[in-house]
């Protein structure tokens, strides 16, 4: 491991954040796939600017990510980033209450993207996305109004049915 950078302070507090007060089996599916992807790609991110590029731990989140590029095509989650468009057009507040991971990588009108699994803010800036940047990611995720907003009951699972609904028919 490297010396220890800001990455790696923003590092261990993802990994002071834990769900033991949550249900994740209660979570909606999709919405849950696409947390604990965030969450991996902060991961990710992280681990890449914070340690050695062929650590051990950067090579298993590699694999992981890998895996995961096939398993977001299956069922409903392919809807995934079609329904954060329709939520900016149709339910504009419920976009604006999104994690900005979310808004940002899949609104087709921003520029930010996942590039080889690494969160990049903006494609033509060659530095590291800041670490107050990751930082507010973490909390966003983390923050309760959002967690209660991944149960299968909350306001976005029954929009986000609604749109697979209406894709699927």
């Amino acid at each position: 491991m490297l010396e220890a950078n800001e990455y790696t302070r923003i590092t261990q507090k993802l990994y002071s954040k834990s769900l033991i007060l949550e249900s994740p089996t209660e979570f909606h599916p999709v919405l849950h796939f696409y947390f604990i992807d965030a969450l991996a790609h902060i991961d990710f991110t992280l681990g890449i600017l914070a340690y050695n590029y062929m650590s051990p731990r950067n090579i298993m989140s590699m694999e992981y990510m890998r895996w995961r590029i096939d398993e977001e095509k299956i069922g409903e989650r392919a809807y995934f980033p079609g329904f954060i468009n329709w939520l900016k057009e149709k339910h504009r507040e419920k976009f604006d209450e999104l994690p900005l991971l979310w808004s940002g990588i899949y609104d087709r009108d921003d520029p930010a993207q996942y590039r080889s699994f690494r969160i990049v803010l903006n494609p033509d800036d060659k530095k590291a996305i800041p670490a107050e940047y990751l930082s507010t990611f973490i909390d966003e995720f983390f923050d309760p109004r959002f967690i209660k907003q991944l149960y299968q009951t909350s306001s976005l699972a029954r929009l986000f049915d609604e749109y697979a609904k209406s894709r699927s028919a």
